[in-house]
This record gives C-alpha cells, sequence and structure tokens, in this order.
C-alpha cells in the first residue's frame, strides 16, 4: 500500500487503497441513509449519491471550521469507471442495438441539439454577466455533458488561448454543481412521469428482471467471478490498445469509452460457444457482470462525490449558479417536453428521462446511476439500458470533441 496516509504542508493525503474503503464506507452510509428516509425512496434518488455528498460537506466543515484538507487518490476511481463500461459492452448485442435503432436515433438527435442549445445558454448567460464567451463554454456542455473529464482535459488550452486564467476552477466548478443537481433530478422527474402518466414496466422486461435476479440468488462460485473479470480484462486490452490508436490520429476519446466499443465489437465478433481456456460461455447477462458493474458505478459515484472542495467555489458563485439555473430549467424542458413524447410517451421513456436528467447535466455514470435507482423500484427498462449508454458515453463523446472546437473557434 505504500504511504496509505501522509501529511503534507497541512494536507492529509489518502491513498488509492484508503480512498477505496472510504467509498465503500459512504456507500453503505448512503444506503442506511435512504431506507430510513421515506423522501429520498419516494424520489429514487440514489444510495451513492446520499452518501457522498454528506461525506463532501463534512470535509468541507473540516477544512472551513479546522483548517484540515483531505485529499483523496482517485486513480482507483478511474479504473472502476471503465469497469463499469467495459461491462455495459460486454451485456450489449447488436440484435438488442438493432431492436433499438429508431429510439437510439432519436434521442442521439435530440442530445446533439441539447449540446448545442447548452453552450448558447452558457454563452449568453456569461454575456449578461460581462464575461468571455469561452466561460459560457466552460458552462456548458465541457463540463456538463462532458463532466470532470473533459473539463479537465479543455480547461488548460482555454486558459491559455483565451487568458482565462481561473478556467479550471470554473470547469470544475461547473461539472460539480452539475453534477449535484443532476443526481437530484433524474428520480424526481421519472416518478412524476410514471405516476401521472400511470406508466409500468412491461411484463416481458419484467419478466426479464425477474428471471436474472432468481439466478443472481442462486449465488456466484469464484470462478464464475473470475471468468467474468477475465472477459472485462480482455475488453479493457483491446479498448486500452484501440484507444492510442485512436490517440495517435489525433482524436483524443477517454479511455473508457474505447473500452465500451471493444467489450460491443467482441461480445459480437465470438462464436456461441464454449472458450477453450475456461470452458465457458463468454459472460454476456451473467450475475458475475451485474455484480461487478453494480460494485463498480456505486464505488465510483461515491468516491466522485465524497472527493468534492466544495470550499473551492464559493468565489465563484454567482455566474455559476446563474449558469447552472439557466441549464437546470432548460434541462427538465427539454426532458419533459421533448425527451418524453418523442421516445413514446412509454414507461421505457420514463426511464429514458431519468438517465437523461442524469448526463444533462452531470455524466453518465450519473445517468446510469439514475436509471438503476428508477428500475430497482418501479421495474426495469432494457431497452433503457441500452441506448442511453450508448447515447451518453460512446456517440456523446466524439460529438463534444468536434463541437467545443467549433464553439470556440467561432464564438469564443
Amino acid at each position: 500500500m505504500g504511504h496509505a496516509l501522509s501529511v503534507v504542508d497541512g494536507v492529509l493525503n489518502l491513498s488509492s487503497f484508503f480512498t477505496v474503503t472510504m467509498g465503500i464506507i459512504v456507500l453503505f452510509v448512503g444506503r442506511r441513509i435512504n431506507r430510513s428516509s421515506k423522501l429520498l425512496q419516494e424520489f429514487s434518488i440514489p444510495e451513492p449519491v446520499t452518501g457522498g455528498l454528506l461525506f463532501s460537506i463534512i470535509f468541507s466543515l473540516l477544512f472551513l471550521f479546522m483548517d484540515i484538507e483531505i485529499k483523496f487518490d482517485l486513480t482507483a476511481r478511474d479504473i472502476l469507471l471503465v469497469y463499469f463500461f467495459t461491462t455495459i459492452g460486454i451485456n450489449a448485442s447488436f440484435r438488442d442495438l438493432l431492436r433499438g435503432g429508431k429510439p437510439l436515433l432519436i434521442l442521439l438527435f435530440i442530445t446533439i441539439a441539447y449540446m448545442i442549445i447548452q453552450n448558447l445558454t452558457g454563452m449568453s448567460v456569461a454575456h449578461l454577466f460581462s464575461l468571455d464567451p469561452a466561460v459560457g463554454l466552460l458552462g456548458g456542455s465541457i463540463s456538463l455533458i462532458g463532466g470532470h473529464g473533459t473539463a479537465i482535459a479543455w480547461s488548460p488550452r482555454i486558459a491559455q488561448e483565451y487568458g482565462i486564467h481561473n478556467a479550471m476552477e470554473i470547469a470544475i466548478a461547473s461539472a460539480t454543481f452539475g453534477l449535484i443537481l443532476a443526481s437530484l433530478m433524474g428520480g424526481p422527474i421519472a416518478k412524476y412521469l410514471i405516476t401521472r402518466n400511470n406508466l409500468k414496466a412491461e411484463k416481458t422486461i419484467e419478466a426479464v428482471s425477474e428471471k436474472q435476479e432468481k439466478v443472481a440468488s442462486k449465488g456466484i462460485n469464484s470462478f464464475e467471478f473470475l471468468d467474468a473479470i477475465f472477459a472485462i480484462h480482455i475488453c479493457i486490452i483491446f479498448g486500452s490498445i484501440l484507444n492510442e490508436v485512436i490517440s495517435e490520429m489525433g482524436l483524443k476519446l477517454p479511455l473508457f469509452v474505447t473500452c465500451l466499443f471493444a467489450g460491443i465489437v467482441i461480445t459480437n465478433s465470438l462464436p456461441k460457444k464454449k472458450r477453450p481456456i475456461t470452458e465457458t460461455h463468454w459472460p454476456t447477462g451473467s450475475p458475475a457482470i451485474s455484480l461487478i458493474a453494480d460494485i463498480a458505478l456505486g464505488t465510483f459515484l461515491a468516491m466522485s462525490l465524497m472527493s468534492m472542495q466544495l470550499w473551492t467555489l464559493v468565489d465563484l458563485a454567482g455566474p455559476i449558479f446563474a449558469i447552472l439555473a439557466a441549464q437546470f430549467i432548460i434541462a427538465i424542458l427539454v426532458n419533459l417536453f421533448i425527451v418524453f413524447p418523442a421516445m413514446g410517451r412509454n414507461y421505457n421513456a420514463a426511464v429514458v428521462c431519468a438517465g437523461f436528467g442524469g448526463i444533462s447535466l452531470g455524466a453518465t455514470p450519473t445517468a446510469m446511476a439514475n436509471m438503476s435507482a428508477v428500475s430497482q423500484k418501479y421495474g426495469y427498462s432494457k431497452q433503457a439500458f441500452i441506448i442511453v449508454p450508448l447515447v451518453c458515453a460512446f456517440f456523446i463523446d466524439l460529438v463534444n470533441a468536434m463541437m467545443i472546437p467549433f464553439f470556440l473557434n467561432h464564438f469564443a
């Protein structure tokens, strides 16, 4: 573990090992609080969000009143993100993609149009505060649709080329508050749509979910778990190679995107027979893959939220809150009046709206957590869990990589 705990210049640094341990504690605390609160259950607030926000507030109070700053090594968190999206790729079949082809294209079109609106909104509010348009873009698709990764990637360039020296702080603040709003928005929107329209999960989908639960209840042995880990590692190796190739071509994509794609390609390329080394079938839809996905997603989100340094955002609160308030209102209106009708006004559409609420101001893991929380309460939506990750985790990053320089070159 090396130096698990160290104090440097008054800062308590937690190693990756301790950070993961703290993330597990945060998850359990979040679950305990959610089980004790009917309000949190009613609005399907994800457990890692409840625990993560609580601990980030506690750590902020420690800094403000006792001058104790805690910094986390988040290397393991980023690995968990790669694990999670690789499981999404392993569980995706071309048959399912074709089956959800039209809804996928509709959601993709809406999301791209929304990204344009998001950037125009950010720049418009920045103009009201007499700020550079690039500041508005930092409060647009760079930090909101893009999340912390995109924010961190683009901030140095904007700081250098546009003279915005606090570009990193603005982007991180926007991504952080956006993540909070996204985490709190998805569940209530889905609840409103489901109750108002008296929606229910399709019987066939419920039957599939019940069947998976029965299989999972039988337990997972060590070799089934290792088999799933082995499959994930194979996909990550190919995804890493693909990421290097794409990077050499001048296109920067997060590692989890190429690993997701590698998972999809490998899953749909392998023959339907047992592999000679493990003597098992490829673990698509297996209880072990589902277990790993749940662990990776929950722990990632808990670690992301608990590590937020809320005290760094105070000085930037005015303009950032104004931009985010406008973005929040527009996201809700787009969800209710465009996404829900366009996706069919049914139960699947409501779960998609929970996911869109997560991605519109947060990040793809937030979207998945929102949909998971809604599905646990109201029923599973296979269509939503197929199209939302593909649109949000794969296509959006490609589009954003082209849209950000376009807006910077033409509007900033």
